[in-house]
């Protein structure tokens, strides 16, 4: 029994990872609002090395719909805009020589729709991600059958799995739907 409770603490730590990965991806989906977060996956080459964006600058949102990117090396502002301009998320920087100026458009009704499939898609993959930890989990529950566990401890472990299974799914549910009312929101 003690196994079990062990793979079923596993369970939920790696399905709370999966979850956690999920809304760190969907922190870098724009909501029309600037938010520094917005610049998280971005990296600048720096002294030869990929160094995160928020390692080389200070990023400010002075009104919700400009991000401000004062570098602490005024000599990496074009790497800066270089980074910025090459990465996928569509903004247009602008390069005043000293600072980095990011002006965020308002949605589109046709981007707002382009960005629910895109959560909708994360989502999705944060759910395989999570069936997967329980196909693992089950398979090393199964296992222990050779350890002389009997066949009702088996089926009460693979039965809590499922269930732990079912809260993080939901939990997923509403972390989409919550991003997607952000997204839709005018």
């Amino acid at each position: 029994m003690e196994e079990i409770q062990l793979i079923l603490e596993d369970t939920k730590e790696r399905m709370d990872k999966s979850i956690q990965f999920l809304a760190s991806e969907l922190k870098k989906i724009r909501a029309g609002k600037a938010m520094p977060s917005m610049l998280d996956g971005i990296s600048v080459e720096y002294y030869g090395a990929p160094t995160p964006l928020i390692q080389v600058a200070s990023i400010t949102t002075p009104d919700t719909r400009t991000l401000f990117i004062k570098p602490w090396e005024k000599t990496i502002t074009q790497e800066i805009e270089k980074a910025i301009m090459n990465s996928d998320i569509g903004l247009s920087p602008q390069n005043d020589g000293e600072n980095i100026i990011i002006n965020i458009p308002p949605l589109t009704e046709e981007r707002r729709n382009l960005l629910a499939k895109q959560i909708k898609a994360e989502g999705e993959k944060g759910k395989i991600s999570i069936r997967s930890v329980r196909k693992e989990s089950n398979e090393y529950i199964k296992k222990l059958t050779n350890d002389g566990i009997s066949e009702d401890l088996i089926k009460d472990g693979e039965a809590e799995v499922q269930k732990i299974t079912d809260q993080k799914i939901s939990r997923i549910d509403e972390i989409v739907q919550n991003k997607e009312n952000e997204i839709k929101t005018i």
